[in-house]
Protein backbone atom coordinates (compact mmCIF):
# COMPACT_ATOMS: atom_id res chain seq x y z
CA UNK A 1 0.00 0.00 0.00
CA UNK A 2 1.51 3.26 -0.64
CA UNK A 3 0.03 6.28 0.89
CA UNK A 4 0.64 10.07 0.35
CA UNK A 5 1.61 11.87 3.73
CA UNK A 6 -0.18 14.65 5.44
CA UNK A 7 0.50 17.80 5.17
CA UNK A 8 1.18 18.13 9.02
CA UNK A 9 3.59 15.04 8.69
CA UNK A 10 5.59 15.75 5.33
CA UNK A 11 8.84 14.16 5.99
CA UNK A 12 11.86 16.37 5.36
CA UNK A 13 13.78 13.86 3.77
CA UNK A 14 13.02 13.16 -0.50
CA UNK A 15 10.10 10.96 -1.21
CA UNK A 16 11.09 7.68 -2.39
CA UNK A 17 14.30 7.04 -0.96
CA UNK A 18 14.88 2.91 -0.45
CA UNK A 19 11.21 2.18 -2.33
CA UNK A 20 11.00 0.09 -5.55
CA UNK A 21 7.88 -0.84 -6.95
CA UNK A 22 7.89 -3.77 -9.02
CA UNK A 23 5.32 -4.79 -11.78
CA UNK A 24 5.92 -7.87 -14.06
CA UNK A 25 4.77 -6.91 -17.87
CA UNK A 26 4.30 -7.91 -21.03
CA UNK A 27 7.07 -5.99 -22.63
CA UNK A 28 9.17 -3.67 -20.02
CA UNK A 29 11.40 -2.73 -23.59
CA UNK A 30 8.20 -1.19 -25.27
CA UNK A 31 7.10 0.28 -21.79
CA UNK A 32 10.67 2.10 -21.83
CA UNK A 33 10.76 2.96 -25.17
CA UNK A 34 7.17 4.87 -24.24
CA UNK A 35 8.06 6.31 -21.26
CA UNK A 36 11.36 7.86 -22.89
CA UNK A 37 8.98 9.25 -25.77
CA UNK A 38 6.73 10.98 -22.91
CA UNK A 39 10.10 12.53 -21.42
CA UNK A 40 9.70 10.23 -17.99
CA UNK A 41 12.89 9.84 -16.42
CA UNK A 42 14.62 6.97 -16.80
CA UNK A 43 17.17 5.11 -14.67
CA UNK A 44 19.01 3.18 -17.31
CA UNK A 45 18.52 1.34 -20.56
CA UNK A 46 16.92 -1.83 -20.46
CA UNK A 47 18.83 -4.95 -19.58
CA UNK A 48 18.35 -8.61 -19.30
CA UNK A 49 18.87 -10.70 -16.47
CA UNK A 50 17.50 -13.49 -14.88
CA UNK A 51 15.38 -14.56 -18.03
CA UNK A 52 13.65 -10.86 -17.74
CA UNK A 53 13.92 -7.92 -19.68
CA UNK A 54 14.13 -5.16 -17.26
CA UNK A 55 13.35 -1.00 -17.26
CA UNK A 56 13.55 1.15 -14.46
CA UNK A 57 11.71 4.60 -14.64
CA UNK A 58 11.59 7.36 -11.53
CA UNK A 59 8.54 8.90 -11.17
CA UNK A 60 7.90 12.31 -9.74
CA UNK A 61 8.02 11.65 -6.51
CA UNK A 62 11.14 9.93 -6.72
CA UNK A 63 10.11 6.26 -6.57
CA UNK A 64 12.29 3.89 -8.67
CA UNK A 65 9.60 1.77 -10.75
CA UNK A 66 11.02 -1.53 -11.95
CA UNK A 67 9.27 -2.71 -14.75
CA UNK A 68 10.09 -6.41 -16.26
CA UNK A 69 8.78 -9.41 -18.90
CA UNK A 70 10.24 -13.28 -19.54
CA UNK A 71 12.38 -13.04 -22.73
CA UNK A 72 14.58 -15.57 -24.09
CA UNK A 73 17.36 -13.25 -24.99
CA UNK A 74 20.85 -14.02 -23.44
CA UNK A 75 21.81 -12.92 -20.31
CA UNK A 76 23.75 -9.23 -19.58
CA UNK A 77 22.57 -8.02 -22.95
CA UNK A 78 21.69 -3.98 -22.86
CA UNK A 79 19.35 -2.82 -25.22
CA UNK A 80 21.33 -1.07 -28.23
CA UNK A 81 20.15 2.07 -29.07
Amino acid sequence: MLQEFLPQRQTKESLGIGVNVCFQCEDAVALYREFKARGIQMRRRPFVGNGLWGASAIDPDGYHMEFSSPTDVPEDIELEE
